[in-house]
């Protein structure tokens, strides 16, 4: 299972975040929970929680179904991710 997650992301996910000098570790997968941790100029950033949510979380769980949730562990504050949000246009 992990093997196939892994390659859903080299495949759809890293591509994306390499276009931002980011990356995407896989650090577990148990109990159909996923968790992740972003690299590069992904980590700390303030659309991070918009990116697990509209690119990882939805192109992993559409693709691996024993998928239920995706967390990351470099989680940025709610107030920095309603910033994000408005300055990208999203209304989700």
């Amino acid at each position: 299972m992990i093997d196939l997650i892994k390659d859903i992301i080299q495949e759809h996910i890293r591509p994306i975040l390499n276009m931002h000098n980011g990356d995407i570790e896989v650090l577990s997968f148990s109990g159909g929970v996923l968790r992740v941790k972003f690299k590069g100029n992904c980590e700390g950033c303030p659309s991070a929680k918009l990116t697990l949510e509209e690119l990882v979380s939805s192109t992993i769980k559409g693709r691996v179904p024993e998928v239920s949730r995706v967390e990351c562990v470099d989680s940025i504050p709610d107030d920095a991710y309603i910033l994000a949000k408005m300055i990208l246009g999203s209304n989700k």
